[in-house]
């Protein structure tokens, strides 16, 4: 293997580790003070150990959690011990179904992943505790993350008024964000071109890409925009339909006065799928976008010889080019921001959510086992736990800044990362990589030392965080339906069947339209949008709206 292709390979390894970390659950929250001198439930020296019988979904890159650092810091503050029910996080989501099913599930779950339907079923049926008189004795952080964060409370109890689990909260700005266009301000440069702002002006930069040689080399290669299907926003057609009507590919959902519609059947949608078409059917959109994934668009990215790629969509650029140091390419790229279309609109697609219940307590757990419980989850809503989750102990990989580093927000910085982060390329058995919950909130995340230069290998999350702000942050409508919402378990296992078949309708029709094997023509429009009364879709809505309405009360 040359030294190239094993540069571009631990490029990849390394920034793989880095987002996993950065983006593990793109989840609401706000600021917590730092609890290192009084975390809650510290029985150090205590009686007996606690024995926690625990699900959890580790990491590839844990060597042992039994053994781990994090592990036995936990343990010996909180006087507990684990005893792991330890699954590899590829196969966690089989492993939980499995022992619900068999009901040989543990006391405790750090990683059940229960979604909002599972947790009104389970907690009806008696198998998850409902945690809101212990968390009123013991949760002193979770007391405090609810008053810190007004929404996050209501957000995570059910209809009953229960709360049945906590989710893993983290405050990933630029995850919320994470709709983005990609695009080679070299060649934006070289060709005298100014950064797009409206849908004309970006088919005309497109057009240049694709005839005006901008990579130089005589060759008429150039791929004026690509992107990847089944990956993190990187099908092209839904950043730009966002310039027609709100688009957040994962529900198709927007709302207008209050009330639940869906996007795919307005007229805006299809005036979004004719300009996309015209694109296509020119040459500027990569015909590979709808079907390659992220490995074959980044083995494009990163291939020798001249770049290729004009623009691109993807949650962040290193999903398509490696950020190893002595790689170059990447550091061509900068974010577009919402194009705007015919009718002024131009949104930027928002991803702010709670996510699934992870920590919960069985009907499995004795008094004292909750008890223990409740506190550990407790602690690890604290800001001690947050930072050592993902970095591990003080003076290994992160130390306190000194005076003078400064945060993304030019103040004095609270914690500085080390050379030694950024040498980890293979497993570790210091940190906890984000496994089980933590609250790591927008104060903590942008607490850190920003490194100099933002298009570095370390400066990464920095750059990200700039690109949002300037191009992102708050062109969300004004009102956007809620990505996760509970609602009474029939309407839950109903909406999620409607779901998947109105989902798919409408993501099959959209290639086929782009693609042109279906045509915008009256009839074959007519027909398509027939064609959602016979997956229901007056019901699916009805559903939605109710849960929504169920929600502001």
């Amino acid at each position: 293997m040359n030294t190239k292709k094993r540069s571009i390979i631990m490029g990849i390894i390394l920034i793989m580790a880095l987002l996993s970390s950065a983006c593990s659950s793109n989840n609401g929250g706000s600021g917590s003070k730092d609890t290192a001198a009084n975390a809650p439930g510290d029985t150090e020296g205590g009686d007996k150990p606690v024995t926690l019988n625990t699900f959890i979904s580790v990491s590839p890159r844990i060597e042992d959690i039994n053994t781990n650092a994090v592990t036995k810091y936990i343990e010996n503050k909180l006087n507990i011990k684990f005893d792991f029910d330890a699954t590899p996080s590829a196969n966690a989501a089989d492993k939980k179904k499995l022992i619900m099913a068999s009901g040989d599930y543990p006391a405790i779950f750090l990683s059940g992943d229960f979604t909002q339907a599972e947790q009104i079923d389970y907690g009806k049926q008696g198998i998850l505790t409902p945690l809101n008189d212990l968390i009123e004795k013991y949760g002193n952080e979770i007391k405090r993350a609810f008053t810190e964060d007004a929404d996050l409370k209501a957000a995570i109890t059910a209809p009953d008024g229960n709360i049945y689990a906590l989710p893993h909260i983290n405050d990933c700005f630029h995850c919320w964000y994470s709709q983005k266009l990609w695009i080679n301000k070299k060649w934006l440069d070289k060709l005298n071109l100014q950064m797009p702002t409206t849908i004309d002006e970006y088919y005309e930069v497109l057009k240049a890409f694709k005839t005006q040689d901008p990579n130089g080399n005589g060759k008429a290669d150039e791929i004026p925009l690509s992107g990847a299907f089944n990956t993190w926003h990187g099908i092209p057609s839904n950043f730009l339909m966002n310039s027609f009507i709100y688009d957040n590919d994962e529900d198709f959902f927007f709302m207008k006065d209050g009330k639940v519609q869906l996007a795919a059947n307005q007229p805006e949608w299809r005036e979004g799928l004719t300009y996309i078409n015209k694109l296509f059917n020119e040459g500027l959109i990569d015909k590979e976008a709808f079907t390659q994934n992220n490995d074959q668009m980044a083995q494009v990215g990163n291939k020798e010889g001249d770049n290729v790629t004009g623009s691109a969509t993807g949650g962040h650029i290193g999903m398509y080019f490696s950020l190893a140091e002595g790689q170059e390419r990447h550091k061509e790229y900068v974010t577009v921001p919402p194009l705007t279309g015919p009718g002024g609109v131009g949104y930027a697609g928002y991803y702010k959510a709670y996510g699934n219940g992870q920590f919960a307590i069985t009907n499995k757990a004795s008094e004292e086992e909750a008890i223990a419980a409740i506190k550990m989850a407790d602690y690890m809503y604290s800001e001690e736990h947050a930072i050592m989750n993902e970095y591990g102990l003080e003076g290994k990989y992160w130390d306190k800044a000194k005076d003078g580093e400064k945060d993304v927000h030019g103040n004095q910085a609270k914690y500085s990362l080390r050379p030694e982060y950024w040498d980890i390329s293979t497993t570790l058995n210091d940190t906890w990589d984000q496994m089980g919950i933590t609250r790591r909130t927008r104060d903590i995340r942008e607490s850190w030392a920003a490194p100099e230069d933002p298009f570095s290998q370390k400066g990464y999350e920095y750059r990200l965080y700039l690109e949002t702000a300037k191009n992102y942050e708050n062109k969300q409508p004004q009102e956007t339906f809620p990505l996760t919402i509970f609602m009474e378990a029939d309407d839950a296992k109903e909406s999620i069947m409607l779901r998947t078949q109105i989902n798919e309708y409408v993501r099959s029709n959209m290639a086929q339209f782009v693609t042109g094997s279906k045509k915008l023509t009256d009839s074959e429009w007519d027909s398509y949008v027939k064609g959602f009364d016979g997956l229901n879709l007056g019901h699916y809505l009805e559903i939605y709206q109710k849960a929504y309405d169920n929600k502001k009360k």
